[in-house]
Formats: structure tokens, sequence, C-alpha cells
């Protein structure tokens, strides 16, 4: 029985970019690039391609900061409905995707920093991307957005909290192109009954 399921949800690529060093490095920021030749390690010239990454504070619960792990951060996908509402909220005009060090913007898809855990997208050619969770919204990109913007900014931990996106890593290899529609698959398979009581206990 198969474990996922194609809907017909499709997104469209509108912008793809490199982050070519970390977004700590604020002399520097993303740049757009016309297509994404991707191998199972993500897409080469990025800051955080690579089979597997150093652990950071977002696993810090799970392993000791720097242990080596699988990478599942390969890319960073955020959705242009997002970005428009996150700059509403800072009543900016617009957000560069280059600020926050995306890799992929994607139009059409609802709801998209909640698309379930595992959920694929994949592109024409059968490259395949395979979501792993949300993408919490940390301060470094508030401070990129500030020097690039003049001030402007400031408060986007705040605002971009559950629109930030998503994290994903590489399934199947090959080129995201921009105007590529991408397939939404998600797992067959409903909520965890116990996820409440998780969370629970967690804030505990």
């Amino acid at each position: 029985m198969p474990a996922l399921i194609p809907t017909q949800f499709r997104g469209t690529v509108t912008w793809l970019g490199v982050q070519r060093r970390p977004v700590e490095k604020l002399e520097i920021f993303g740049e757009p690039v016309a297509e994404m030749p991707l191998t199972f390690a993500g897409f080469a010239p990025e800051v955080h391609a690579g089979l597997t990454r150093p652990s950071c504070s977002r696993v810090l619960a799970q392993h000791p900061r720097g242990t080596t792990i699988r990478n599942a951060r390969q890319l960073c996908l955020v959705s242009a409905e997002d970005l428009a509402e996150i700059a509403a909220r800072l009543e900016m005009e617009r957000i560069d995707p280059a600020w926050l060090g995306a890799s992929v913007v994607i139009a059409g898809l609802p709801d998209f920093s909640f698309l379930p855990p595992s959920s694929r997208l994949q592109g024409p050619d059968g490259v395949t991307l395979v979501v792993d969770m949300e993408n919490r919204p940390c301060q470094e990109p508030a401070v990129t957005m500030a020097k690039a913007t003049g001030g402007q900014g400031k408060a986007f931990k705040t605002a971009a909290r559950g629109r930030r996106g998503v994290t994903a890593w590489v399934e199947r290899e090959g080129t995201l192109r921009l105007g590529d529609s991408l397939v939404l698959h998600v797992p067959d398979q409903r909520v965890w009954a116990h996820l409440e009581a998780a969370r629970a206990g967690a804030a505990g």
C-alpha cells in the first residue's frame, strides 16, 4: 500500500537562491540563481549542502552541539504568500528572500510552513525534496534585513512566527528551475494521537 499520496496541490518555483556563507556572516547575503542542480548532498555551492552536518541549537535536546548528524537541512524553502504576510506585519514593501538565506520560494501551496513532515515536493524532471519540519525563525535574518534596508525588519523573529517555511533534503537528484511546477505528496497517516500530551510534557 502506498505510504504517500500525490495531491492536487501544486506550487510554482518563483525564486531560487544560494547562501554561500552562514547567515551569521552578515557581510554577505544570499544571491539569486536561475537554476539549481541538486544531488543527494543538496546544492553544491550552498553553505548548508552536505550529507551530514554539525548539530546546532535546534537539536540540543537530542545531541551535544557540534555532533555530526545526518543533514536534513540542506535547503530552506519559503512560500511567496508567507513572505508577503511577514512584510505586511513588518510594514515593509517586500522582503528579499536573499536576506533570509532562502533556497527556494514557492507560490501556491496553502499553510506552507506546516506541511506535514516527510511530505514530498516533486519537480518536472523527477527531482524530489523531502520536507523535514517547520523552520522556526531566529534573530539573524533580522540583523541582515536591518543592514540591507537601513533599519527595517528588526521585529522579524516575531513577525515570521509560523511563516518561516520548512527545511528539506534531496531524495531524488535533478534540477530545479524558475517556473517549475512542484507536486505535493503527503504521508497517508493521521496525526499522532499523543501529540498534545507530548507537548504538555515538554512544556512542564
